[in-house]
């Protein structure tokens, strides 16, 4: 799922948009130069100006980049992307203009709600540029380089194939082949290689960029957007993954002693972590896709969602009708006409489109849709539940002023379309007509496992990726032990291993999107964790008396008015208050994740007590 960007000032296009700021260098300078030549201390009455006027003009220009982003995403040409490049580079400018000139008021004693825009558009900036305009041109060259060097990569085979990685991500998901597994696995890798300088050089000057702006380094600016102190933040992490760390283990120590009867100790070791390329993914993310090797033999729930939406007669319009009533049950407005008339269902036949599934705010009031290339499959009906799940976000924040019209954190939009999709159970199924009825609480295991194979397993990935860069960022990863230090964290957090020699000449961190592209990844690790605290919190205000995991909240206003009410919030407000809004309470808990998964550990225990398996790494 993507959600474009509109007020996060950066977004995963950044590298390739950051080359603006080379190109605006002329007016920012400018403005550069009377902020370090103030020879007067700023005044509250200048900051509540800058921030109205920064505001207004951020405003204006999310329109314009949200109109280029859409007519690109639904019709590719070099055109279009020419016109999409040009307005993302204006926005990006702007916002590093803005940010640097916000950092002179931060010491100013402002009201909250103008303090708290403030550091919003100094906080929010991914990959600030030095002030320095020869630093500022080269750190846009190596983000564009670093973007296109990920971009182009494939890996070619002997036979002459060179295949991009998607389709290596195919061969990862579906072969069962050991060999073919740890070629591609380390073919992709190759591809990483040369970004090691280029990255180091980058986190140099992204650090300049974040001292600029009153940062020690770009470790603490990342951690600064999150109402706390980045040292607090860091801690409350870790808390939360001790939480749901034992879960972990007993999954972990199932899948391992699965996979070592399937492949054989020479291959997986009954003990130890497991190799990184056996697990069904291409960074061992999530491990969906070795499902069929390590379910239990009675675990088909007798159905199938895919089947069910052809015999009633569903398209992808009445699939996307279908999610928009779950909203409505819960006494939320219909989507607007516009909804209907301007979203992209189906994969045209005349075009090239970006397929990715994706939600859209385009007018910050209500002209929201959703884009993707509808299959008529159980995975996309859960799809569009959690896309219009951002729509109904977005629609809900409306009227909060421009600087607040996002989630409460960079965790919570995800985690509301993941909510949305945990109420999908057999039990809505039947309330809508698809299922006549419902499994009885034997067949809960092979759910359970199939979504704690994507969603547990996630856990350790989603946290510890930031966790290798903040270290970097501040200098506790020094650049000659990336590579090592990036397996000892993988190895400290999932219990996975390179399943071949790896040393400094590598830069496996690189291979992963999400590094060269500068996109924070600890917002993943929180929206795993929300969702299931939302979806608890508000199966309990809807009355649910059975397991959480068989709840579904369709059809309660009550829960639906509380959740409307955290919505309606945006970001006007620190996190815990929204969240306590809901929950009623105003810190993250991983309990629930716990709690949704009880018939599974004990199950998985088990199963692990039974094979006399040693657990942990």
């Amino acid at each position: 799922m993507m959600l474009p960007s509109k007020l996060t000032l950066v977004s995963a296009a950044i590298a390739l948009s950051l080359v603006s700021t080379a190109c605006s260098n002329n007016k920012e300078n400018s403005d550069q130069g009377q902020i370090e030549n103030h020879s007067e201390k700023p005044t509250i009455a200048e900051a509540k100006a800058f921030i109205n006027s920064a505001e207004a003009e951020l405003a204006a220009i999310s329109i314009e980049q949200n109109r280029a982003e859409w007519i690109y995403s639904n019709f590719i040409t070099d055109d279009t992307a020419a016109l999409s490049a040009k307005v993302a580079e204006k926005q990006i400018a702007t916002s590093v203009q803005f940010a640097t000139q916000a950092a002179q008021y931060a010491e100013l004693p402002l009201d909250e709600v103008n303090k708290r825009k403030l550091n919003i558009l100094r906080s929010s900036l991914v990959l600030p540029a030095p002030l320095d305009p020869a630093k500022n041109a080269e750190l846009a060259k190596i983000s564009s380089e670093l973007n296109g060097l990920y971009g182009k990569g494939k890996y070619c085979f002997e036979d002459g194939r060179c295949l991009t990685q998607p389709e290596l991500s195919a061969i990862m998901g579906e072969s069962a082949d050991p060999a073919l597994l740890l070629e591609v696995w380390q073919g992709w890798r190759e591809i990483a290689k040369p970004m090691r300088s280029l990255f180091e050089r980058e986190v140099e000057l992204a650090n300049e960029g974040a001292k600029d702006l009153g940062y020690a380094n770009l470790s603490e600016l990342w951690r600064s957007q999150y109402d706390m102190q980045p040292d607090e933040f860091s801690a409350e992490l870790d808390r939360l993954w001790g939480q749901v760390q034992p879960l972990y283990e007993s999954l972990h120590c199932y899948v391992r002693g699965e996979l070592n009867q399937k492949y054989g100790d020479d291959v997986v070791a009954e003990q130890g972590p497991i190799p990184a390329h056996l697990l069904g993914n291409m960074w061992a993310q999530q491990w969906g896709n070795v499902y069929n090797t390590v379910a239990p033999d009675n675990a088909d729930p007798g159905y199938d969602v895919t089947e069910l939406l052809a015999q009633h007669g569903y398209d992808e319009i009445k699939m996307v009708q279908q999610a928009e009533q779950f909203f409505s049950s819960l006494g939320f407005e219909p989507l607007p006409e516009t909804f209907w008339q301007r979203s992209l269902f189906v994969q045209p036949q005349d075009r090239d489109v970006v397929c990715h599934a994706s939600a859209w705010d385009l007018d910050n009031l209500d002209d929201i849709r959703i884009k993707m290339c509808i299959q008529k499959t159980a995975e996309d009906f859960t799809v569009i539940h959690h896309e219009l799940g951002h729509n109904y976000y977005q629609r809900a924040y409306k009227s909060q002023p421009f600087i607040f019209k996002n989630s409460a954190n960079d965790g919570f939009h995800e985690a509301i379309g993941d909510t949305i999709a945990l109420s999908i159970t057999p039990s809505y199924l039947k309330q809508i007509g698809l299922l006549d009825d419902v499994p009885d609480a034997s067949k809960d295991i092979g759910l359970l496992l199939k979504q704690a194979l994507d969603k547990v397993a996630f856990m350790p990935f989603g946290l510890m990726i930031d966790q290798w860069r903040w270290k970097v960022f501040s200098g506790e990863i020094q650049p000659q032990d990336y590579n090592k230090a990036w397996w000892e964290l993988r190895q400290k957090y999932q219990g996975v291993m390179a399943p071949t020699e790896r040393n400094e000449t590598d830069f496996d961190p690189g291979a992963k999107y999400h590094v060269p592209g500068n996109v924070p990844y600890t917002r993943y690790f929180l929206a795993h964790i929300l969702q299931f605290q939302f979806h608890k919190a508000l199966c309990d205000i809807a009355g649910n008396e059975g397991p959480v995991h068989r709840c579904s909240i369709y059809g309660n206003e009550q829960a639906g008015a509380k959740l409307n009410t955290m919505l309606e919030m945006g970001q006007s407000q620190p996190w815990p208050q929204a969240l306590a809004v809901v929950t009623g309470k105003e810190e993250m808990d991983a309990s629930a994740v716990l709690d949704y998964f009880a018939p599974l550990q004990t199950w998985l225990d088990e199963q692990n007590q039974n094979a006399n398996r040693q657990c942990g790494w």
